[in-house]
């Protein structure tokens, strides 16, 4: 059995997965603290570290945040004052975060454990990759990666080095996502014929001017990879830090195509992981053939798409046809559906949602908070409930979307295994996203 084989087989039993040659955690003492750094103190990253705060206190856990890095000093200032306030409130007076502007720095701490990376999409994987070689655990805010042969490279990283990748599509986390696809899985109500994907989207267009750069921002190391454009703080953060010491809304750069592919990768990332985890295709597989349409904005700074319909035929013949509207994932069987979304889950049998599955039956991996899942998995040197190769399918079904689109609507033929466009070299050459030099991988 190959190692693409065992893993599907473990995830789909709900089992331990996969045990990792981890350098670090495998077989260590809980009494040994696991130390955690962030790597992108906003909005996302800022969240996840409250994760791995609670749970890391956790005494079967213990784990602790112990440095924070962003290049807007700003933000990596205010991501320690959190660390420093929760420890504080539980009784330590002294609490030593470290913080750092670049992220190689923070990576060669030797003392640091694994890290959780929440930056802009096109540093995903130079960071994962850096992480991974440096022998550190990751949990990596989804996208995966921004282009196809970035989260090839990523999978190989993370294996090559033995360390544990937790995607942070956190509904796999959730009672009513993993529950609808067990009833997807055995069957319950017949074959499945037909999945139902609802994303949102951006506004799109926004006229700006050009800004002087913050003295707090180190503006060249936040663009990274990513083209020389001009700043204007509504394209990159907000330079609001809220009381609280939370951010407001959603950074600029989530809407620029320098940056991110739009929601079709922001909130796609989640629902097409739901999709392919009800058809059994999370794993090592993706559809056959693929076709999306968009709508994106005549001027302006945000320019990534604002409307978005698509279908993607799989080898068994089920079709997963994507639309705009509330986020939320509808699997159409031979003899009824089923309906999850963050607010809940709806079936034509409401008895199957409560049914456990038999000895013999399909039961996904139940994980009951994604931070928790990672800091366990990487303790016990094993994969988590999203490992890297999860991640990696989900979003070249997203970025597959995303090159269609960009051609107009053209139908692509993709084969999953070699993961490769067929027949189409001008599709093909959109797999290959440039970097900024001196970046590469």
């Amino acid at each position: 059995m190959n190692r693409k084989d065992f893993l599907q087989r473990s995830l789909a039993a709900g089992a331990a997965t996969l045990i990792l040659p981890s350098k670090v955690w495998a077989g260590a003492s809980k009494n040994e603290t696991m130390q955690v750094g962030l790597i992108g103190s906003g909005r996302m990253g800022c969240g996840n570290m409250m994760g791995i705060l609670g749970n890391g206190a956790r005494d079967e856990i213990n784990a602790r945040i112990v440095a924070v890095c962003d290049p807007d000093s700003r933000r990596s200032a205010n991501g320690q004052m959190i660390a420093q306030e929760f420890y504080q409130e539980r009784g330590e007076s002294q609490v030593d975060i470290k913080t750092y502007e670049d992220y190689r720095e923070m990576l060669q701490d030797d003392s640091i454990d694994a890290v959780v990376i929440a930056t802009p999409d096109r540093w995903h994987a130079l960071q994962g990759i850096a992480a991974a070689n440096a022998g550190k655990h990751i949990y990596m805010q989804k996208p995966l990666t921004y282009s196809i042969p970035e989260g090839k490279a990523l999978v190989e990283a993370t294996r090559r080095n033995g360390v544990t990748l937790q995607v942070g599509s956190q509904q796999r986390s959730s009672v009513y996502f993993r529950r609808a696809c067990n009833v997807v899985r055995n069957n319950w109500l017949g074959e499945l014929k037909e999945v139902v994907v609802e994303i949102p989207t951006d506004q799109g267009r926004l006229d700006y001017i050009e800004m002087p750069v913050p003295e707090n921002l180190n503006y060249d190391l936040w663009l990274g990879c990513a083209p020389e454009t001009p700043y204007t703080e509504l394209g990159v953060h907000s330079q609001e830090i809220k009381p609280n010491r939370r951010y407001g809304a959603r950074p600029g750069w989530l809407q620029r195509r320098d940056f991110c592919l739009g929601m079709i990768t922001g909130w796609g990332s989640h629902m097409y992981d739901i999709a392919q985890w009800g058809i059994g295709t999370d794993v090592d597989g993706g559809p056959v053939e693929l076709r999306s349409k968009g709508e994106f904005p005549d001027r302006g700074l945000f320019n990534v798409h604002v409307g978005y319909e698509g279908e993607a035929l799989y080898e068994n013949g089920v079709i997963v046809r994507s639309k705009n509207g509330k986020a939320g994932v509808t699997f159409i069987m031979e003899d009824g559906q089923a309906y999850c979304t963050r607010g809940g889950m709806q079936c034509s049998d409401p008895e199957l949602l409560r049914r456990e599955p038999a000895a013999s039956e399909i039961s996904l991996y139940e994980s009951k908070s994604h931070e928790r899942d990672f800091l366990i998995a990487a303790r016990e040197g094993r994969d988590g409930v999203c490992p890297v190769e999860v991640g990696h399918r989900t979003n070249t079904l997203c970025v597959l979307h995303d090159i269609s689109m960009q051609l107009g609507g053209r139908k692509l033929n993709w084969d999953p295994q070699t993961e490769q466009i067929i027949g189409d070299t001008e599709a093909s050459k959109l797999m290959e996203v440039p970097m900024r030099a001196p970046w590469s991988l």
